[in-house]
């Protein structure tokens, strides 16, 4: 499979509204996007360190993936995506390789995004993304 680059980090959070001094106050970064992913149910809020963005990710329904993170382990780290040249061909090469796939093709997500997540049972725990920019 061909990475790119780590495309963003995203993190878990009750309220991005809250999370917002530490990112910008602390850590002196600026909040450039924030947008709401209606069939995700979830508010993002994007931060760029260098190449890779954060993505701060905000339940915006008690039913949504990310409320049931953080109920499950508390805010946090929720995945890692790696940007790819073809998201679709990523998947089939990681699904040939026996890796369980969350999505069998990509999604709109965030920024506009085409995106696929690989299960973490297959990825050492760790939620993965796949994701591109374009319609391939």
């Amino acid at each position: 499979m061909e990475l790119t680059h780590i495309e963003h980090l995203g993190i878990a959070v009750k309220s991005i509204e809250d999370s917002l001094p530490y990112y910008e106050g602390v850590l002196g970064l600026k909040c450039y996007n924030i947008e709401v992913v209606e069939d995700q149910k979830v508010k993002t809020a994007f931060f760029k360190v260098g190449q890779t963005k954060i993505e701060l990710l905000e339940p915006t329904a008690e039913d949504s993936t990310i409320a049931k993170f953080i109920e499950k382990k508390g805010e946090g780290i929720h995945h890692i995506a790696f940007a790819v040249p073809n998201v679709q061909e990523a998947l089939n090469e990681a699904a040939a390789k026996g890796v369980k796939l969350i999505d069998e093709k990509p999604r709109r997500g965030a920024e506009g995004l085409n995106i696929a997540f690989l299960h973490p049972k297959f990825t050492a725990g760790v939620l993965t993304e796949l994701c591109m920019e374009g319609d391939k």
